[in-house]
């Protein structure tokens, strides 16, 4: 580690440093919470929705894990990546999920049959994707 006469340098802490425990938490709670959304679109079926709304789904899950693993690896770049695809995942999903049919890109609940698991699933994602963006945006604020 470099350092100078009174400590480490700037560059050397930042190496070192680990993101919030609040940025790692939320990030935790989205973890999970998407995982909990993709069992339920397993369980409902995947052929229920259209092949836009599959994708979208799939891209935005490797997004949202790959900022994860940069939240706990403690990357400096974790905190606005983790603004970005908070605030941006949970607009997809409300745009997917609660929005009335609009495109391909819809699998409305509102009107539809959907189980109350299902609506479980969803809101608790677009809360946890919130609670990402809020978090990176404590975390940037505090670098």
């Amino acid at each position: 580690m470099a350092s100078t006469a009174t400590g480490p340098t700037a560059s050397a802490r930042s190496a070192g440093r680990s993101a919030s425990p609040a940025l790692r938490y939320a990030a935790a709670f989205y973890a999970l919470t998407i995982a909990f959304h993709t069992a339920d679109h397993v369980r409902r079926g995947i052929d229920v929705v259209t092949p836009e709304v599959f994708w979208a789904g799939i891209a935005s899950t490797i997004v949202a894990f790959v900022v994860i693993a940069l939240i706990f690896s403690g990357n400096r770049l974790a905190p606005a990546l983790a603004v970005a695809v908070g605030f941006l995942n949970a607009l997809g999903v409300s745009a997917v999920h609660l929005w009335p049919r609009w495109s391909a890109f819809s699998d409305p609940f509102p009107g539809g049959n959907e189980s109350g698991v299902s609506w479980a699933a969803v809101l608790l994602e677009i809360a946890a994707a919130l609670a990402l963006g809020v978090a990176g945006l404590f975390a940037s604020r505090r670098d």
